[in-house]
């Protein structure tokens, strides 16, 4: 009932999670990302205990393949579960259990894992992964939509659509971005416009967050209303209008 894609972009470091279902709030269950070791999609009859447990052991340094058979393993409802991920290593591994609802499977190549069940077709994930593997130009947030439209077009969830996600971790414990459409007729393009409306103003603002390295942030705020004000500027001299909902300000 669900396809995914979970991705590590070799060149910034970045780890992200895209996926889209006829579920709702699909985000909330199926994404989970350690920052620096990797990210980790469940699904099918899912268990969002094999994500937090597959992702804990990413993160002290298990193999993808081992945290998979371990998992596997251990639960008896493995018959009726998925679950894929990939590390920083670019290393995959994936589980598609053997009474998940046809069309179900994964694929995989370096840096790269896709997987989905009750889907149209193979062509779903194939074309996921031939467009992610084909847009190594884009950002890694774009990469992945752009990857699961590619999904979409190819019959995606068979029952329809009803929600979809996006969450990509840079190097910090918390999440670059983390948009969601947990219900809604089109969710893909949700999330492209969340990622718009985003770059408007949240993006900016993020970069004087608490860091790790910086935990007091930004002290003073001059600077990020002038690069707000700037990009607005831009917006509008492009003729773009705002995307957001929100109230203008």
């Amino acid at each position: 009932m669900t396809y995914s894609i979970c991705a590590h972009d070799e060149k910034t470091g970045e780890l992200g999670v895209a996926v889209a279902s006829r579920f709702f709030a699909v985000g909330m269950l199926v994404p989970h990302i350690r920052v620096g070791r990797g990210a980790v999609a469940t699904q099918a009859f899912v268990s969002p205990l094999w994500g937090i447990d597959a992702a804990e052991r990413l993160a002290a340094g298990y193999a993808p393949e081992d945290v998979v058979a371990g998992l596997v393993a251990a639960d008896k409802g493995q018959a009726n579960r998925q679950l894929h991920m990939v590390d920083v290593q670019g290393r995959t591994a994936a589980h598609t259990g053997a009474i998940c609802v046809d069309w179900c499977g994964h694929k995989a190549a370096k840096g790269v894992s896709v997987a989905g069940n009750m889907l149209a077709g193979e062509a779903v994930i194939g074309d996921t992964l031939a467009c992610y593997l084909d847009r190594a130009d884009l950002p890694l947030a774009e990469r992945l939509m752009t990857a699961m439209e590619a999904g979409e077009a190819a019959g995606g969830d068979k029952r329809g659509t009803q929600s979809a996600a996006l969450i990509v971790h840079r190097d910090q414990p918390y999440p670059w971005l983390d948009l969601r459409a947990d219900d809604h007729p089109d969710p893909l393009a949700e999330l492209r416009r969340l990622y718009d409306v985003a770059h408007e103003r949240f993006t900016i603002v993020a970069k004087a967050l608490p860091t790790l390295q910086n935990p007091h942030g930004w002290l003073e705020r001059g600077s990020i209303d002038q690069e707000i004000r700037e990009a607005d500027d831009r917006r509008k001299a492009e003729g773009r209008e705002s995307r957001s909902f929100g109230t203008p300000l």
